[in-house]
């Protein structure tokens, strides 16, 4: 019964989260900002997959999907960081 709770805060903080750094991105244009961005992004809708996978649809197997957002938005934020260094 917490569970549920807890997956939609979850995802309700990294929406917030995306909002405010393309927000800050907006202002700034800093780059570093976009890539953060960007991979909150992917793990909002990781966390939007995990509430259709758990709670509304449980008898369907979402795992895979799951992993692949999860990889891509640390993949994008790895890549970011190391665009950034040079």
């Amino acid at each position: 019964m917490l569970a549920p709770t807890i997956y939609f805060l979850c995802l309700l903080s990294s929406v917030i989260c995306t909002w405010l750094l393309v927000r800050s991105y907006v202002r700034t244009r800093t780059r570093l900002l976009l890539w953060s961005a960007a991979c909150f992004c992917f793990l909002a809708v990781n966390n939007l997959l995990i509430v259709v996978d758990l709670i509304l649809i449980p008898a369907m197997d979402l795992s895979f999907v799951r992993q692949v957002f999860t990889l891509a938005a640390v993949s994008i934020l790895l890549f970011g960081f190391i665009w950034e260094l040079d």
